[in-house]
């Protein structure tokens, strides 16, 4: 199974997980900045195809918003060059067929719509790519099936947050803000998963059986993957609140242990308030999300801390996973200090991004460790059944 995998296909899974990562981060700054609607229409910015908006209106909330669309235009492409090698040379006719059917659009379009020609232009540089390189990309065997399914569900998957992006302009509904960030971190799991399983050393970890040693830490892996999916879905919440800092100190919060949410200390709060950025006033469901964000970080800690003593009594120390198990603890105690700097600076776009960013890689880091101790299962159904046990015969 693993022979087939070519390092080049492993380094540009790498490459894109990365990118995916910095899309995060490009999100994750224009929440912070309050630069979601800077650019009011979808797919095209200002009446401007996207790739054709002059660079000298790149300016205030309008260059992170824009940066962002572009970025999540590289990712998708990143995505589908992926999908397209993981197909192998069986692929080579359908990206042909599809190159012809842009370069047919785009005719169209320049035809019966010639104000829309930027449209046109990009529809034709992407067919005549497509056309061209599928005379002789990719030339590889096509990749294990599961391989091949994990890359196409990852195109629709970025598709599919393309369109929530946008839908969330066009729609005002700060819900599709929220489905939208939480998507995107999935969507990186799902792209770090790829760059594992095609790397050389997860397939030495299948020739060794490494899973073997993982396997009292399934559940250990998995539950602290969940928990930290669960504070970022809280996380995600409060930012696409637009009611800024809900709470703005801390450990404290407005020097109580629980502050009080009744409609006086809540017009109070509001009175009070230093941010200016914020767009909507607090309520008690803003100061109710973001102490189950902190009690949620707690329970995500001590989660982490419970997971990593295990996986000492359970692995030799100097094995990689107890190593990778003690650098998210690390990165959990980080995580902690990001997020009360975050309310120390009064919600530093900088410093709020970077608390997105190392959720993101927390999420990521268990969830590959819980990848890992199933890995069996992400062999091929063939060589699954032929590491278990056969059957016993009719009446033994």
């Amino acid at each position: 199974m693993r022979g087939e995998v070519s390092s080049g296909l492993h380094r540009f899974a790498v490459l894109t997980a990365c990118a995916v990562l910095g899309l995060i981060g490009a999100g994750g700054l224009v929440t912070s900045h309050g630069a979601g609607l800077a650019v009011p229409d979808w797919p095209n910015t200002y009446g401007y195809n996207l790739f054709f908006f002059p660079i000298s209106h790149w300016i205030g909330g309008i260059f992170y918003e824009h940066t962002h669309r572009l970025w999540g235009a590289v990712v998708g492409f990143l995505t589908l060059v992926l999908a397209v090698w993981m197909q192998g040379a069986p692929a080579r006719p359908w990206l042909r067929s599809g190159g012809a059917i842009l370069l047919g659009i785009a005719l169209i379009v320049a035809a019966l719509a010639p104000s829309r020609w930027q449209d046109a232009v990009v529809l034709s540089v992407v067919g005549a790519a497509a056309l061209v390189g599928g005379r002789f990309w990719p030339r590889c065997r096509p990749q294990p099936a599961r391989l091949r399914w994990l890359s196409l569900s990852a195109l629709g998957l970025v598709i599919l947050q393309g369109v929530l992006g946008g839908l969330r302009v066009v729609k005002l509904k700060d819900e599709l803000g929220i489905v939208h960030a939480t998507l995107a971190q999935l969507f990186f799991v799902l792209m770090a998963a790829l760059a594992l399983l095609t790397s050389r050393a997860w397939g030495r970890f299948e020739a060794l059986e490494g899973w073997r040693a993982l396997r009292p830490l399934r559940s250990w892996y998995l539950a602290t993957a969940l928990l930290i999916l669960g504070q970022l879905i809280l996380g995600a919440t409060m930012r696409h609140e637009h009611a800024g800092l809900a709470i703005p100190d801390f450990p404290l919060a407005y020097g109580r242990l629980w502050p009080a949410t009744d409609p006086e200390s809540i017009a109070a709060y509001n009175r009070q308030r230093l941010e200016a950025r914020a767009y909507n006033d607090i309520t008690a469901a803003h100061i109710r999300v973001h102490m189950a964000h902190r009690l949620m970080a707690v329970v995500v800690l001590g989660a982490v801390l419970l997971t990593w003593q295990r996986a000492c009594v359970v692995l030799p120390r100097g094995h990689a996973a107890r190593f990778g198990t003690g650098v998210l603890v690390t990165l959990t105690l980080l995580q902690i200090g990001l997020g009360a700097w975050t309310v120390w600076s009064n919600k530093a776009a900088d410093i709020a991004t970077v608390h997105v960013i190392t959720g993101a890689a927390l999420l990521m880091g268990f969830s590959l460790l819980a990848l890992a101790a199933h890995g069996p299962r992400m062999q091929e159904p063939r060589v699954v059944s032929e590491q278990m046990p056969a059957p016993a015969p009719a009446g033994s």
